[in-house]
């Protein structure tokens, strides 16, 4: 792999890192709508990282979704259920971030924000042994 590409993966994983200390801190500085859009955009930066070490790339949500399910998700690179994981904070960020009345729980928003964490774990250890 082309240094630049390692370069923009480790990038990406600390801005995703550094992105979920945000969501940390609106916990109980902002509202947890803002708390949810951190967690998925976390999430995302990470997940384009791994896809950017396998030679991977979409402009769009969708798309990267869509890559990760099928390269890494369903090849067993990492468990299904952080599959489900990224494609339910897409889904949580977008009613949060557009549909009208969507109200978070606390407790939902803190166990949200644990499994973030254990997500961009695994994907660090698991971007740069290929």
């Amino acid at each position: 792999m082309k240094q630049g590409f390692i370069d923009l993966a480790k990038y990406r994983l600390e801005k995703a890192k550094n992105t979920l200390s945000y969501a940390k801190s609106y916990i109980d500085d902002a509202t947890l709508d803002s708390t949810v859009n951190r967690i998925y955009y976390a999430v995302f930066y990470a997940v384009n990282a791994l896809l950017i070490t396998q030679g991977l790339y979409s402009s769009k949500h969708s798309g990267v979704r869509a890559i990760f399910n099928r390269e890494i998700v369903n090849k067993g690179l990492i468990e299904k259920q952080w599959g489900e994981f990224f494609a339910d904070m897409f889904d949580r960020r977008q009613k949060g971030d557009y549909k009208d009345f969507v109200k978070f729980e606390k407790q939902d928003v803190e166990e949200w924000l644990k499994k973030a964490e254990e997500f961009i774990n695994k994907i660090d250890k698991l971007a740069f042994i290929f």
